[in-house]
């Protein structure tokens, strides 16, 4: 788990008379990755795709582009089904001849619909107006605008112009319409020339009603400016009714085409998977030489598969083409330190030949003395690439690989960390939310994406995540004692039918349980100590398999021997006279975690003068600071991020007592608080049935305060409104809980763990091969 399964190596040289047999019978074990041949060596070539290589494609666009037109996806697909070549010639040609026949009709249906939209909405603001359109252009004295712009700026300006010398402006409230009498002498732009200083904006007289109705011998532009027929007298409402008319029209016979459609859709969805699938089948065959190096009458395939699959692919090889094709294992990537190369394992040749190298195969014409190597008999390698990471996790820890992928890929060398998160994350959450009803939503609501998903990998994974974050909020709200902020779980399990005095734990939000508060912060500070320790520890383990020890020990080594040697001093007896009293008495005999443990002694050492005493963890921390000083001096002025980095994690502590804090509120203006008890020993209590009066004795405790009535204890209205306050908060309190909860402990484990070991940078394991949906060959 911690690791990637391993990767081998394999080269396959072969014949080209039986290259076409090797292709499909590795495809179909779906196992090789190919690694493209880059063309460095004497002789060979790239190969070619096979025949029918540029058909295939073509059908495989055709067929995409009509599952695209007809919006199929893989809901619509029936029963699996063969698909001969026969169908894919003859049955898809009928197919597309019909679909684009039908969406060509529906493409002109909807840009005419368009257009008359736009028609209607260019006629409507001269409905108010109130004036024929024929009325609006064509005369011989009168010069006319219609447009938008202020009218009073408008008529100040036809004012102070010499040209005209009467107006009259027709308004409405989008567009105004202006008629002016121009002087004998002025052009015939006088009024358009007068309004320009009012920064008036002419509108369009809409277009002829003939169009609508396809009418080819409309006026042209020069006889009739505004597009009408002499014979036309539509007014605005007129010719809005005669486009609606067409537009009914259009949406009648749209409507009849999409039906059409959607006929269709249902009778070849099913096909035009299996036939996609097919194609890309075949596809993916023809196009695989070319990541081959070829000569004449030989190849070379060179790729990764998993070690533990060698024999696999090997015996499925032999069995479909015999000794007409050579595997090999050329190396086995490692994860251990070997020199230059530290991460490869050559394996020996098993029939002649160098070590690392193919034997000798039948390879040009067929003849298995011929050795079809590149270089004269040294190792066969195309390309220096990394082996692809195939993340090794077994099916509960697998969903937590998309949040490691999140950040990147692990490399093959290093270590995943998904293991790790499975672990703490959901517990992180968990704790932060602790509470039993929302925690069994969150639960619902991870099933619900883990079982509807089942095509969709990430929302798949999210589900496992969210059910796995759940069921710890669950178990953490059951030891708390509380669900959806109440605690019922604590009254009638822990008390009532366990017997305890509380639950287990609580989380320290009256004055009576603050130990509780104050307790938690140390929990942050000690669970950062054990995360960030797994963290460097990985980083020391690379770093020697990778490097050297000392690399492992002045690189991370180091910052283990500076966090754990600071916070050993820190919860010792030599800070105890200045540090927090709770820091030592929250794992006490009486403190709120009872494990017995009082702090570490001072472990004395000497005394400086003039700086203190030295003891055995201050000691150690200098130790881990001198050894980063020495292999990494720059690092060596973050020192303080032992500190720091530990720090961060009372974020813990913080987050549970804010959402905490939340749902206390929303409970507190619903059912109302009651203290028993006062100062440091107050305890506050949900007024579930009713609300006490202050002197009261009520289940044993004397009521002191009343902290807030509760909207339920009031009136019908006030019940009504207090309905609403106690949903919306509690769904609120659940929507932080994913934005805060969720958040903040992704946060610890991308910056303070990932930070400490992991680069990522992995390669994808792509398999040869198709995974088939729709299709099958029996």
């Amino acid at each position: 788990m911690l690791r990637p399964e391993q990767m081998s190596r394999v080269s396959m040289t072969g014949s080209k008379q039986v290259l076409e047999t090797v292709v499909e019978t590795t495809h179909d074990l779906n196992l090789f990755h190919i690694t493209d041949y880059d063309g460095s060596w004497d002789g060979f070539d790239p190969g070619r795709s096979t025949q029918g290589a540029e058909t295939t494609a073509d059908q495989l666009v055709t067929v995409r582009s009509l599952k695209n037109i007809l919006d199929i996806d893989e809901e619509d697909a029936g029963p699996t089904r063969i698909v001969t070549e026969e169908a894919l010639t003859d049955e898809l040609e009928s197919i597309r001849a019909t679909v684009n026949q039908l969406d060509d009709r529906r493409q002109e249906l909807t840009q005419e619909l368009r257009e008359i939209e736009d028609r209607i909405e260019s006629v409507e603001p001269f409905i108010e107006l109130g004036i024929d359109l024929d009325l609006l252009t064509g005369y011989d004295t009168l010069q006319v605008a219609i447009g938008r712009g202020d009218r009073q700026a408008i008529e100040q300006a036809i004012v102070d112009s010499d040209s005209l010398t009467a107006y009259k402006i027709f308004p409405s409230s989008d567009i105004l319409a202006i008629f002016a009498r121009s002087a004998d002498a002025a052009s015939d732009t006088a009024l358009t020339d007068a309004l320009v200083g009012a920064e008036f904006v002419s509108v369009d007289l809409p277009r002829s009603i003939d169009e609508v109705n396809g009418d080819a011998n409309t006026a042209s532009a020069s006889e009739n400016p505004a597009g009408f027929a002499d014979n036309e007298q539509l007014s605005p409402t007129e010719y809005v009714l005669t486009l609606d008319e067409r537009r009914q029209q259009l949406e009648a016979e749209l409507e009849n085409v999409e039906e059409e459609l959607e006929a269709e859709r249902n009778e070849t969805a099913g096909f035009l998977l299996a036939a996609e699938e097919k194609l890309a089948i075949d596809a993916q065959k023809s196009e695989a030489p070319l990541s081959f190096a070829t000569t004449k009458n030989a190849f070379i395939a060179e790729g990764w598969i998993p070690s533990s699959r060698y024999s696999e692919l090997k015996q499925a090889l032999t069995e479909t083409v015999g000794d007409h094709v050579q595997i090999d294992e050329i190396e086995r990537a490692t994860f251990s330190a070997s020199g230059d190369d530290h991460v490869r394992e050559d394996v020996p040749a098993k029939s002649g030949g160098d070590a690392g190298a193919p034997a000798p195969t039948a390879a040009d014409g067929g003849d298995v003395d011929t050795d079809a190597r590149a270089d004269g008999g040294t190792a066969v390698v195309m390309d220096d690439d990394e082996p692809p990471t195939v993340q090794d996790n077994p099916g509960a820890v697998k969903p937590f690989e998309i949040l490691v992928q999140a950040v990147n890929r692990p490399g093959y060398y290093e270590f995943d960390p998904t293991i790790i998160l499975f672990l703490t994350f959901p517990a992180f959450f968990g704790f932060m939310i602790g509470d039993l009803g929302y925690g069994l939503i969150y639960t619902g609501i991870g099933y619900y994406l883990y079982t509807s998903f089942t095509d969709r990998p990430a929302f798949r994974s999210m589900g496992g995540i969210t059910i796995a974050a759940g069921v710890f909020t669950i178990i953490f709200g059951i030891l708390y004692g509380e669900i959806f902020g109440l605690h019922l779980i604590a009254t009638y399990l822990w008390e009532g039918l366990v017997g305890l005095s509380h639950a287990p734990i609580e989380k320290g939000l009256s004055p009576a349980g603050i130990e509780w508060a104050r307790g938690w912060l140390v929990v942050s500070v000690l669970v950062g100590v054990a995360h960030l320790n797994i963290a460097w520890i990985f980083g020391f383990f690379e770093d020697r398999n990778l490097h050297d020890l000392k690399h492992a020990f002045t690189e991370n080594g180091s910052w283990l021997l500076m966090m754990n040697g600071f916070w050993i001093w820190v919860f010792s007896d030599a800070l105890r006279p200045v540090a927090p009293a709770f820091i030592y008495t929250t794992f006490s005999a009486e403190g709120v975690l009872p494990l017995g443990f009082n702090g570490f002694p001072a472990m004395e050492l000497f005394t400086l003068p003039g700086v203190g005493p030295i003891t055995i963890p201050l000691a150690i921390f200098i130790l881990g600071l001198v050894l980063l000083a020495v292999g990494e001096p720059v690092e060596a002025i973050e020192f303080l991020n032992v500190l720091v980095n530990v720090l961060s994690y009372t974020r813990l502590a913080a987050v549970l007592l804010a959402k905490a804090a939340m749902a206390f509120t929303v409970n507190l203006l619903f059912f109302g608080v009651y203290v028993t008890g006062g100062g440091n020993e107050a305890e506050w209590h949900f007024g579930l049935d009713k609300m006490p009066q202050v002197g009261e004795v009520y289940h044993g405790h004397e009521v002191t305060d009343i902290m807030f009535g509760g909207l339920i204890h009031g009136d019908a209205a006030t019940i009504l409104i207090g309905m609403i306050v106690l949903i919306l908060g509690h769904v609120l309190v659940l929507a932080l809980g994913v934005t805060s909860a969720g958040l903040q402990a992704v946060r610890l484990e991308y910056v303070e763990f990932f930070n400490k070991f992991f680069e990522g940078g992995g390669r994808e394991y792509n398999p040869f091969g198709y995974e088939r949906k729709f299709t099958t060959e029996d």
